[in-house]
């Protein structure tokens, strides 16, 4: 009796977690399904508004207007009236900008998470490590009055000693200060995740093979986060290429390019999406649209490009 007992009840158990498991599962689906359609609405909108200035006409002082799609990709000024548009220089401006910054932020990043990992005492090492959280959740528009206030004084001053005159410090090695700064944070914690993931065995095998512990932080540690590290890589990279309202304070949105000078105005793709866009209407407003589609475009190959690397590099011994 009592085992028909025990297994009326180990079959109720059965049925209650089989069906907690289905609620569960179609729950989930449901999340995962709206985010999507989210993510699709907005991209469907985006897209629609920004087809509009190649296919349709817009009535600019009586008379009917287009963009041309050529121009449009491949010019070296963003606006003649009344309708010609241009962004080919503004995404080679926007790679330039970024690439700079990375170059600067992922040494910095790298180094400072392998002292707070390896090197620093623990507790110092976890006071460094809440100061950097703390960055990392700092508002861009905190970073764009930081950067419009002191590092675009930083290099006006800089300017000024090499003799060369700037717009008052906004530039491009402003906009390049300040992306270094907003996505060092970022890096930084997750390559501080990575070094943390390291086996002690293969430390403690590298110290007894005769390796300095310099030679282990480098040649060991850092290699066997590598993967980990390029992850936090790609994020930076994403978060620099999308930020629009800290740049828009310190690069000062020139009208002509491309321009490689340090201390030269430019503009990328976001600060052109962002200055102006609540006031225009028509072709002006549906032309940062069509920007738009370009920046995701970039993203996506970006990402896809950044993706493989990493995938080739997990790989390498």
């Amino acid at each position: 009796m009592e085992q028909l007992v025990r297994k009326e009840l180990n079959a109720k158990k059965i049925v209650r977690r089989s069906t907690i498991d289905k609620v569960t599962r179609w729950l989930f689906l449901a999340i995962t399904l709206i985010c999507a359609s989210v993510i699709i609405v907005i991209v469907t909108f985006i897209v629609i508004k920004g087809i509009s200035p190649f296919i349709r006409d817009y009535n600019i002082d009586g008379q009917l207007y287009r963009v041309d799609l050529v121009n449009f990709l491949t010019g070296t000024v963003w606006f003649k009236p009344p309708n010609i548009y241009g962004i080919g220089f503004i995404v080679i401006n926007t790679l330039y900008i970024v690439f700079l910054a990375i170059l600067i932020a992922v040494p910095v990043s790298i180094l400072t998470a392998l002292f707070i990992s390896k090197i620093a005492p623990r507790r110092i090492g976890g006071v460094i490590s809440y100061i950097i959280e703390l960055l990392a959740a700092i508002p861009s528009i905190v970073y764009g009055v930081f950067g419009a206030g002191v590092i675009t004084q930083f290099v006006k001053n800089i300017s000024t000693f090499f003799g060369y005159q700037s717009a008052g410090g906004v530039s491009i090695l402003s906009t390049v200060l300040v992306l270094a700064t907003m996505i060092m944070p970022t890096i930084t914690m997750l390559s501080v995740t990575s070094i943390n993931a390291v086996h002690d065995d293969i430390i403690h095998g590298s110290l007894a093979l005769g390796a300095s512990t310099t030679q282990t932080n480098f040649k060991v540690v850092l290699v066997s986060a590598k993967s980990g590290i390029f992850s936090g890589i790609i994020l930076g990279v994403g978060r620099a290429l999308g930020e629009a309202t800290a740049i828009s304070m310190v690069i000062g949105n020139a009208g002509n390019g491309p321009t490689f000078n340090l201390f030269d105005t430019s503009r990328t793709l976001t600060s052109t999406m962002l200055m102006g866009l609540k006031e225009t209407t028509g072709l002006d407003y549906d032309i940062r649209f069509s920007v738009g589609i370009v920046l995701i475009l970039i993203i996506l190959i970006t990402n896809v490009i950044l993706n493989y690397i990493k995938s080739k590099i997990g790989r390498l011994s």
